[in-house]
């Protein structure tokens, strides 16, 4: 585009070179207005902060300056090489930057050599270039347009500050670049809208000085104005894909061999790309005119125009033009040839060695785009070189503690868990090469004493000893158990291990009787006792010592704040993966979410892809339930906002998080009115996710990450568990909701469309009830075709069952919902059949049940197939449909009716009591070692059992910085026994009963409200409602039409766009985990010695014989491997 704006082309005629000017700077804006619309999309839908009055635009304007004057002004006079080669000269200040840098640095982490050399070849390359030019022309013109390209790739090279700032140590610069971080998106319109200005100004006075006239423009013949038009289009659209392609190639870390030769090379392609067809041009052309047709002859017809056909077709005449820029050139002197190729290699070798340094990055997994590049914008007109100019890297190390709560677990899911742990073992040895991730593994054993007759002791139960059993068993070669020490607590006892790669395994037994139980009390204990206690007791020390000091010196002041910051960063860098004690995954899948908490410091949480695991048609519901939940709802909550739930049983979370104001400490209230049980206790993971949004962290989802965890099987045990699940999502998306246009501000994920997709979901799932009804009624139309009769028989079964609910045990209304769910289901399938029916009797599939239908399934397939490794569940779509009703409508009432129903539902009641066996259990072995007060784990010596069993540890003298007040007071507030007190109990069941009639009024009046007023438009008739012709198959218009009430047809087109919605979502989400899952894979296969997941094997063909712990114990025989 510029050669074509040069004086002489034959492409665009001279009168026309405005329309060409046009175009260059309209390539120069692209970028820019890209970047303003999506800084005005973040702005209109999030919150931004303004930037200060430091934050200056000149260098942006200068830059905008020199860009327009470089590419509108001054090259049009030169050649295409030159063109081409010029660009990488923009590398100069980069360069001395990094040269200067090298002093202010106290370790020099860069080698300073090829910066220097760099410097020294862009110089040559310039004095080169000036004195090709004057040879040629040797006026005041061509000097004025060489110090103008000089000047213009100079300022151009001020782009770049920010990624030299920090290595000044200048205040000034620092405080302008952090600045500049925190109002991004203000900045960001400011500086696009300095560049549109400033180029459009350039051109827009050049025109007229350079004697053209801008009414021009118009004249441009369409063939011509094509032409150039696609030329822009292809380099706006060519520069925004390798903008992308080099961001994806980062994040996939094929940095190397995706990235850097790539651009490398660019510039050198670009250059052949040009010559070539000029040397095919010349060959055809000597073959025509004799062997005696020199280049100079050639040159000599293309400036003069000789042999060019009027009819030529526009490659043609952009290959003169090209020609005809090289001709000033004589192309025969081996001198003008040599300054030529002189300055253009010296170009290009400086800007290599100014971004050598790059070779040698090590970037993270899903690089942060930030984090990878200074500017997010990039520049259209100087693409390669921009690119490599722009790159920057960071680097973090990060503790994790994996917190495993449990309470009944079966034997088999005990073994999942454990399995799980000793892979991560494996995976990441304690003394790894690799230093990126340590880990320490906690088991917080919820309600694992029972009394004994006969004993003053209370004892652990069956499934406490089931665990250290599966501990001992999947440890390798089991007949010697690894190092470990029994402590008694002030909460029950506790097991340490050390596992066979060095990390350590803790399995904390709980008492009832000592300390709170039920999960969400086990989390707090958690969260105290690693976060409040092991991350942050180390620097009391150090922050009372100086609160003391009356006057602290300076360098006690800077080495508090020091301190200050260090703590700052390691809660940053700690996280905790929460777990339920049947959850089963692989290392890789912990990696994957430690990538997403590493790569954006605002994700506070993020959570994998569940997986239902077991037999039978209700594990076969769910497994599809959990697919479009996950499939669908998630991804659009990832991508559109926030994820509002990140599931307890496979939850990755960041320490800094968790302890934020307002989280950890409103976390621990304890329930005092009837709504905190239903939005506390019944689901507390969402409930800590609800905390997590309105103190503005962000909430991901991982597709790539999966974890199994065993589903009810039983169809009471799942309507039990939804019990739970059902009003406390409604509690806290309520909540959310309310605080809507606060969180909105605090949190940048959450925007206001946001909210308002958040709404219309809450208001499709409180009319859920009664759409089903009348998905019902039109099912029974197509059966009983009278109305009446399919109107009684949608409405009046889920009436009944409504008032039963009411009046009958909750083991009595399960049983009912079971037999209703199936006759629901042999009707759902008519209705398939009976719409299937229809479009062949009728030869049309252009109704809104036969669309609907279709619709459906077609999303269903596709979704499915964008995820090859899950698409065999769709065979378990057909159920699901079918079971909609139950799902559905049933369900919904089951749950609201027993919403004052607060307890657990699932797994509450053990086996029987184990018998005790003759020698020492692991109950007398917790009762004979000493208390520790503390939850601190550091007061014991190590046990070895060398196959002798396990020996009690004597508790020694406790630490210098007695821990036992904090630890006791926490005990004491959060974590001590609540007091049975049944006065306030029964208060509480009455509040929960009266909140759950309110609740319910509330609930089915509007489900009722919504039939009454859609069933009324439906009996007016044709007077309310919109007629729409009906088609045939062929799309032909019959004599036939179809009627659908206004609500019915605002519902159905709310819905289909919530589909399409998430339907969106779900494909953006794909293409970013498939980048994301391409550089896990790359980065894993590249690390030497670490074992990928299919090689993580175990030796299990081990028969326990160790009568020494539970002689009482079956012995037990697993085969397999991880």
């Amino acid at each position: 585009m510029i050669t074509l704006s040069s004086n002489a082309t034959y492409t665009v005629l001279e009168e026309q070179k405005p329309c060409a000017l046009l175009s260059v700077s309209v390539a120069l804006i692209g970028p820019s207005v890209l970047y303003l619309i999506k800084c005005l999309w973040k702005i209109i839908f999030k919150e931004s902060k303004k930037p200060s009055r430091n934050t200056v635009m000149g260098i942006e304007f200068l830059v905008a300056f020199g860009t327009a004057i470089l590419t509108i002004v001054a090259m049009p006079f030169f050649d295409i090489v030159t063109n081409a080669m010029i660009l990488n000269s923009i590398s100069l200040l980069s360069s001395i930057f990094q040269v200067v840098a090298q002093f202010f640095a106290k370790e020099r982490k860069r080698f300073i050599v090829p910066p220097i050399i760099s410097i020294v070849l862009i110089l040559a390359g310039y004095v080169l270039f000036i004195i090709s030019y004057l040879q040629i022309r040797d006026d005041r013109e061509m000097k004025i347009r060489i110090g103008l390209a000089i000047v213009g790739t100079i300022f151009v090279s001020l782009n770049w500050w920010e990624n030299y700032s920090t290595l000044f140590r200048n205040p000034f610069l620092n405080s302008i670049s952090e600045d500049i971080a925190r109002s991004k998106n203000l900045v960001g319109i400011l500086s696009s809208v300095v560049r549109i200005l400033v180029t459009a100004a350039v051109v827009g006075a050049y025109v007229p000085l350079s004697g053209r006239d801008w009414s021009s423009v118009t004249s441009v013949p369409d063939n011509v104005r094509r032409v150039i038009w696609i030329l822009v289009g292809i380099q706006i659209v060519s520069s925004a894909l390798c903008h992308w392609f080099v961001v994806v190639a980062c994040k996939m870390h094929a940095i190397r061999r995706s990235f850097l030769l790539p651009v490398y090379l660019a510039t050198l392609g670009v250059v052949a790309a040009f010559i070539a067809p000029v040397i095919i041009f010349y060959q055809n052309l000597s073959k025509t005119n004799g062997a005696n047709y020199t280049m100079t002859e050639y040159c000599f017809d293309i400036t003069n125009g000789n042999g060019l056909s009027q009819n030529a077709v526009w490659y043609d005449k952009l290959v003169w033009d090209i020609t005809h820029s090289l001709c000033p050139n004589d192309m025969t002197n081996q001198r003008e040839i040599g300054f030529l190729v002189g300055s253009s290699l010296c170009w290009w070798l400086g800007w290599v060695l100014c971004t050598i340094y790059i070779w040698g990055l090590q970037l993270q997994r899903i690089e942060r785009t930030e984090h990878l590049l200074v500017r997010r914008m990039y520049e259209g007109a100087f693409m390669e070189q921009s690119i490599m100019l722009n790159t920057r890297v960071i680097g973090l190390h990060i503790f994790m503690f994996l917190c495993a709560t449990m309470w009944h677990e079966s034997y088999d899911e005990m073994m999942k868990m454990i399995i799980s742990m000793f892979r991560l073992d494996k995976y990441r040895p304690r003394n790894n090469t690799i230093n990126d991730v340590k880990f320490e593994s906690h088991i917080f054993f919820d309600d694992a004493f029972k009394d004994v007759k006969g004993s003053k002791e209370r004892h652990v139960n069956e499934y406490a000893e089931d665990l250290v059993e599966v501990v001992k068993e999947v440890y390798k070669k089991a007949r010697t158990l690894p190092w470990q020490r029994i402590i008694r607590t002030p909460y029950g006892g506790r097991l340490e291990y050390t596992l066979p790669h060095g990390n350590l395994l803790m399995v904390h037994f709980k008492d009832k009787d000592l300390i709170r139980h039920k999960k969400r009390w086990s989390q707090i204990m958690y969260l105290y006792y690693l976060l409040g206690w092991r991350l942050t007791t180390k620097y009391f020390k150090t922050f009372e010592d100086f609160e003391k000091q009356e006057e602290p010196f300076q360098k006690e002041v800077d080495e508090e704040f020091e301190k200050e910051g260090e703590n700052k960063k390691e809660k940053a860098n700690t996280y905790l993966l929460a777990l339920d004690g049947d959850t089963d995954f692989q290392p890789s899948a912990v990696m994957l979410l430690i990538d997403r908490l590493v790569r954006y410091p605002d994700v506070g949480a993020a959570c994998g892809r569940i997986h239902p695991t077991g037999t039978g048609p209700m594990v076969w519901y769910q497994k599809f339930e959990y697919a479009v939940g996950h499939w669908l709802q998630k991804t659009a909550e990832h991508v559109f906002g926030c994820v509002l739930c990140s599931p307890g049983c496979f939850s990755l979370f960041r320490g800094a998080a968790l302890m934020d104001d307002n989280v950890m400490k409103r976390y621990t209230i304890k329930a005092s009115e009837a709504a905190h049980y239903v939005q506390y206790d019944q689901g507390e993971d969402r409930w800590l996710c609800t905390l997590l949004l309105q103190q503005g962290w962000r909430v991901e989802y991982n597709a790539a990450s999966d974890a199994y965890t065993n589903a009810p099987q039983d169809f009471k045990e799942f309507y039990n568990q939804r019990r739970r699940w059902g009003p406390s999502t409604m509690a806290n998306t309520i909540d959310l909701l309310g605080s809507g246009s606060l969180t909105s501000k605090r949190n940048r994920s959450i925007s206001q469309p946001f909210i308002l997709y958040q709404v219309l979901s809450m208001a499709a799932s409180i009319l859920g009830p009664a759409t089903i009804c009348l998905m019902l009624s039109g099912s029974a139309l197509q059966i009983f075709i009278d109305a009446n009769l399919a109107l009684a028989f949608a409405v009046v079964p889920p009436v009944i069952y409504l008032i039963l609910c009411f009046k009958l045990k909750s083991d009595t209304q399960i049983t009912i919902a079971a037999v209703l769910s199936v006759l629901y289901a042999f009707l759902m399938i008519a209705t398939a059949l009976s719409i299937i029916g229809n479009m062949v009797t009728e030869n049309t599939v252009w109704t809104p049940s036969a669309l609907f239908l279709i619709f459906m399934v077609l999303m269903n397939v596709i979704t499915a197939a964008l995820h090859p490794k899950e698409f065999p569940l769709i065979i378990y779509g057909f159920l699901y449909f079918i079971c909609i009703p139950s799902g559905y409508l049933l369900l919904t009432i089951y749950s609201m009716v027993n919403m004052n129903n607060v307890s657990w539902g699932t797994r509450e009641t053990g086996g029987p009591a184990a018998p005790k066996p003759p020698t020492q259990t692991i109950t007398q072995r917790i009762l004979q070692a000493k208390c520790c007060k503390c939850l601190c784990w550091d007061c014991g010596k190590l046990a070895d059992q060398n196959g002798q069993g396990t020996e009690t540890v004597a508790m020694t003298k406790k630490p210098e910085d007695n821990p036992d007040r904090i630890c006791q007071g926490n005990d004491g507030v959060y974590l001590e026994p609540l007091p049975e007190d049944k006065q306030k109990k029964q208060k509480i069941a009455n509040d929960l009963l009266d909140l759950r009639n309110k609740v319910t009024f509330v609930f089915f009046i509007c489900n009722a409200l919504w039939l009454v007023a859609t069933f009324t438009l439906q009996l007016i008739g044709s007077s309310v409602t919109i007629k729409i012709p009906k088609l045939n198959i062929n799309l032909t218009q019959t004599s036939e039409y179809i009627f659908i009430d206004p609500i019915g047809l605002m519902f159905l087109l709310g819905f289909t766009s919530l589909l399409l919605i998430q339907f969106l979502g779900m494909f953006y989400h794909r293409v970013y985990t498939l980048i994301h899952f391409v550089a896990f894979s790359s980065m894993e296969s590249k690390t030497s010695g670490r074992p990928s997941d299919d090689n993580m094997t175990v030796n299990r063909h081990i028969f326990v014989d160790d009568e020494h712990m539970f002689s009482g114990q079956k012995k037990r025989t697993l085969l397999g491997s991880f």
